[in-house]
């Protein structure tokens, strides 16, 4: 409905014009076709233009099988990955940290 209407373009050009767009708890779904075919364009319209974080539970080498479809899943890797400058994170959570804590805390009650 919102590309009949118009409002899915505004909304898209939206998003494209940030300096940066912050991708949180990337791939926690599978992506449909609606969203695979956003991305798409989100990350075609920003390479090399604009700036991207992304954050994700999932390894790098799962986000394949999340956007799913394989031929647009490269191209949307291939400008996400290859330009990308990659930090992965080991060890505890911190949420794991703090759940701990907060139980410990309510323990002593």
């Amino acid at each position: 409905m919102g590309k009949a209407d118009g409002s899915y373009l505004k909304e898209i050009a939206r998003i494209e014009k940030h300096d940066l767009l912050i991708l949180d708890d990337f791939g926690l779904q599978p992506f449909d076709n609606l969203n695979r075919s956003a991305l798409m364009e989100i990350v075609e319209d920003r390479h090399s233009k604009r700036s991207t974080i992304i954050t994700s539970q999932w390894p790098v080498s799962d986000w394949h099988d999340i956007i799913g479809e394989q031929t647009v899943a490269d191209a949307i890797l291939d400008r996400i990955v290859h330009s990308a400058h990659r930090m992965e994170l080991t060890g505890p959570s911190l949420r794991e940290q703090l759940s701990g804590k907060q139980t410990h805390l309510i323990e002593l009650r």
